[in-house]
């Protein structure tokens, strides 16, 4: 838990080992796209933990097309996909965390863009009933008002055949359109076995307002806090199995104490039509 936390749960910010950590991560995915995204969070004493975070989506240049030039003008537009976020975070108790992030997010593609805010909210309870090593944790993602393109791309020039006047510039009103939020419950618990081997089982089941409901269950082997092994599977309602892009996650982590905290994570992710998915980390503690 860290500065990660704030993608997945902003509440685990506050629950950090160190007082200053830092990452940043790289995904290749479908498409040629890549996913870069990096974050720092700092422990500020009784008013919690405060981070920030920056994702971006990169699809490369796109080649312009016309409908006198299917095959392209020569001309290419790149767009642009930012997300710009600011985290909070406290233990209230030894048990209890809460946190949330602030999200502002940014998309263009060439001469029109729509920007807004975006919220999320953790809850995360500690050795729930009394069970060490058992925790739960709830989280609301991307919640907010729903977002609209505008720009000069939209000016189209067109003849009204219902009027008396030649080609005229005409402003095409686009239509708005809602976030995809989630709302995620999870349950996890952490075994220890002697000093050096821990086991750590975790299942999280997602709501998606434009995504059927999924079902996530992962399991961790770490070896005396520096090497770690993990596997994961994903389970889509409604969805046949093979329509699903990613059902299953390996991957392998290592941490090594120099004075700091040293981190490396790479996570595969095999896909059935689409190319594979390669995720890096690399993270300090300080």
């Amino acid at each position: 838990m860290g500065a990660d936390a704030m993608f997945w749960n902003p509440a685990n910010v506050a629950r950090a080992q160190n007082g200053v950590d830092i990452l940043a991560s790289h995904m290749t995915y479908i498409a040629d796209i890549n996913v870069i995204y990096a974050a720092v969070a700092v422990k500020a004493g009784s008013f919690g933990s405060i981070g920030v975070s920056v994702k971006s989506l990169d699809v490369g240049k796109i080649l312009k097309t016309t409908v006198q030039n299917p095959d392209g003008t020569g001309q290419t537009y790149e767009p642009q996909h930012i997300v710009l976020g600011a985290n909070w975070s406290k233990e209230i108790t030894d048990q209890i965390s809460v946190g949330f992030n602030i999200n502002y997010v940014s998309e263009t593609l060439d001469l029109v863009s729509a920007s807004g805010f975006a919220f999320d909210f953790g809850v995360t309870y500690a050795d729930l009933g009394g069970i060490e090593g058992l925790d739960m944790a709830v989280a609301l993602k991307n919640f907010g008002a729903d977002m609209k393109f505008d720009g000069s791309g939209l000016w189209l020039q067109a003849t009204n055949t219902d009027q008396r006047r030649g080609e005229q510039f005409y402003k095409v009103d686009a239509a708005s359109f809602a976030l995809p939020t989630s709302f995620d419950i999870a349950l996890g618990y952490e075994v220890k076995f002697g000093d050096a081997n821990v086991i750590q089982l975790s299942g999280v089941y997602t709501n998606n307002n434009f995504y059927p409901e999924q079902y996530k269950f992962g399991l961790e082997y770490g070896f005396d806090d520096f090497l770690f092994a993990r596997v994961g599977y994903n389970h889509t309602e409604e969805y046949e199995s093979s329509d699903v892009l990613f059902k299953y996650a390996l991957g392998v982590g290592i941490k090594y104490n120099v004075g700091v905290d040293l981190r490396f994570d790479y996570t595969y992710l095999p896909a059935e039509y689409m190319r594979d998915t390669h995720f890096i980390t690399l993270g300090i503690g300080i």
